[in-house]
């Protein structure tokens, strides 16, 4: 599976004004193997935006994307994909059903139903309640669970399907501290059971060097690709790492870029 955007821009309508607004520009970015790629970027830069159009996401009424083309596996994408999945920091979770059925979920829709049957279903939300350590808490409801619990179900939710793309959008900004390192380090193990592509929107340097096979750091709005590098050191890494001389070296080439990108702002 690959992701391809190919001269990629997007602009939409100025609010309560004539024109348009360009909120990405030119975004070339190929990515052809099972990784963890950090979308960095200032705060409103256009991250969610291109995550978006990665997934199909089309608004209606508004030409998307407005310049270039995105492909799928080689396919121009023009909507949304049966092999990506999309993963949101607020988790989506229905308070209606327990969090068994809330992973089983997306397996009760038409298409999936047709493809897997109803023993395979079940055998691929037990793997992953166990996968995720909610195997205990099958029957309970999402209020009676954490803000990492709740996040776990909806990672779970997302793997059931065993997407070849996961597309994520600050999925752990809400967490505390420990919870969020928690979730890093099972994101990294399921990824690589999984051997799927994730893209992972952040604003937090430090997260996009813990978890990061890629970083491409954007820059301010419209967003362009303004540093595109590989950090090839193994996972999961710590603390530590985080000290160590390549990590500092990663951090001031993400720093100098973010700062370059800001200052222009105020030129």
């Amino acid at each position: 599976m690959s992701i391809k955007m190919d001269n990629v821009g997007q602009s939409f309508p100025k609010p309560d004004e004539e024109g348009m607004v360009c909120i990405v520009d030119s975004i070339d970015l190929e990515i052809n193997e099972p990784s963890i790629n950090m979308l960095l970027g200032p705060s409103g830069c256009g991250k969610s935006t291109i995550l978006k159009m990665m997934g199909g996401v089309r608004p209606f009424g508004v030409a998307c994307p407005t310049a270039g083309e995105i492909f799928i596996n080689g396919e121009a994408c023009h909507g949304p994909h049966n092999d990506v999945v999309m993963v949101f920091q607020k988790y989506a979770n229905r308070p209606d059903l327990s969090i068994w059925d809330n992973v089983a979920f997306p397996l009760t829709l038409s298409l999936w139903k047709k493809r897997i049957p109803p023993q395979e279903r079940e055998e691929r939300v037990r793997e992953m309640l166990e996968a995720v350590g909610l195997a205990d808490k099958a029957a309970l409801r999402p209020s009676q669970l954490s803000g990492g619990q709740n996040q776990r179900v909806a990672l779970a939710r997302a793997l059931v399907l065993r997407p070849k793309i996961i597309l994520m959008d600050e999925p752990f900004g809400a967490l505390d501290a420990q919870t969020r390192e928690e979730m890093q380090h099972l994101l990294i193990e399921l990824q690589e059971k999984h051997n799927c592509i994730i893209v992972f929107v952040t604003h937090d340097v430090e997260e996009a060097l813990l978890l990061g096979d890629r970083v491409i750091v954007l820059s301010t709005k419209p967003a362009t690709i303004a540093e595109n590098f590989e950090i090839n050191e193994p996972k999961p890494r710590s603390s530590i790492w985080l000290g160590s001389t390549y990590a500092n070296q990663q951090r001031e080439k993400i720093l100098s870029v973010l700062h370059a990108s800001t200052s222009k702002d105020f030129q």
